[in-house]
């Protein structure tokens, strides 16, 4: 079934899914003391066991089609690469530096959408990937020694996030979001488990706390955002989860003191100025259905 694009909807899904990461973000540095892969695994068996609830209510097959079980498994293994990368990034930056270089994902988005799905590309689009990615550039602060490597892991993550947001757009009206989720969810844990139980130390009561709400947290936000590309556009979309950086930035003053010095700050204004030019663009192919990408199969 052709879905309609709802702006709406998208946005109220979009908004919840931020705020949600941002929380995420929060629980993920207080279980820090648990190891990296760990903590991925702990967030998405919890992502597993509720999505397994919602999909086997309805009538759809467990694993998805048959037809489109490639692009799930790819859209897994991106998403692992982008989650994995974005835990060592607020393991090691502020927390909203950290939000900054991930939600970097929706330029690359953009960029992916525009080759593959044939969503449009124009000047003015253009111009928020320059703005965007100069931000970019302004909080990772590149330097030729090793203190660059936990900026460069966090931009990383928004290389693989954009990859498997314009999955989750070629997706949206051949897969319900929550097979899509459930999918990323066993994908990770089938994957990551053997590798994690040789060395695996079982936390303490408040790890197995802060752990709870990481994976609660990520499970809600995966859910709306898949949800929300279902209703727009992916470079669309994915731009009004840059209010993430706004609550994650909260957060991290509030819980933690930190304050992103000027540069850091420059580069996230200039990211949310990207945001904002690419998010008030008008796509001709808005208006025209034979002009959309599902429209034309």
């Amino acid at each position: 079934m052709r879905l309609v694009d709802s702006p709406p909807r998208a946005v109220g899904h979009a908004l919840t899914s931020a705020v949600s990461f941002a929380v995420m973000g929060v629980f993920v540095r207080l279980a820090s003391e648990v190891g990296i892969l760990e903590r991925v695994v702990v967030r998405n068996l919890i992502t597993l066991v509720i999505t397994l609830v919602v999909v086997l209510r309805g009538s759809r097959p467990l694993l998805g089609e048959r037809r489109n079980r490639p692009f799930l498994l790819a859209r897994s293994v991106l998403g692992i690469g982008g989650v994995i990368c974005y835990f060592y990034a607020i393991d090691h930056l502020l927390l909203a530096d950290a939000a900054m270089l991930a939600k970097l994902s929706p330029f690359f988005v953009a960029i992916f959408a525009a080759v593959f799905l044939g969503e449009q590309l124009d000047r003015r689009l253009a111009a928020a990937l320059v703005l965007g990615f100069a931000g970019g550039l302004m909080v990772i602060k590149p330097e030729l020694d090793l203190h660059t490597v936990p900026a460069l892991v966090g931009a990383a993550s928004a290389v693989f996030a954009g990859g498997a947001y314009v999955l989750l757009r070629f997706l949206r009206d051949r897969e319900a979001p929550e097979t899509i989720v459930f999918v990323f969810s066993l994908v990770t844990v089938v994957g990551l488990v053997p590798v994690v139980l040789p060395t695996f130390e079982p936390p303490r009561a408040e790890q197995w706390l802060w752990l709870l709400g990481l994976g609660v947290s990520a499970a809600v936000g995966q859910l709306a955002l898949t949800a929300a590309y279902r209703h727009a556009p992916a470079g669309r979309v994915s731009l009004i989860s840059y209010t993430t950086i706004v609550f994650a930035a909260v957060f991290g003053w509030l819980l933690w003191d930190e304050v992103p010095d000027l540069l850091s700050l420059a580069g996230g204004v200039l990211i949310l100025a990207g945001a904002v030019v690419a998010f008030a663009r008008r796509s001709p192919a808005a208006g025209d259905p034979a002009r959309r990408p599902e429209a034309r199969g």
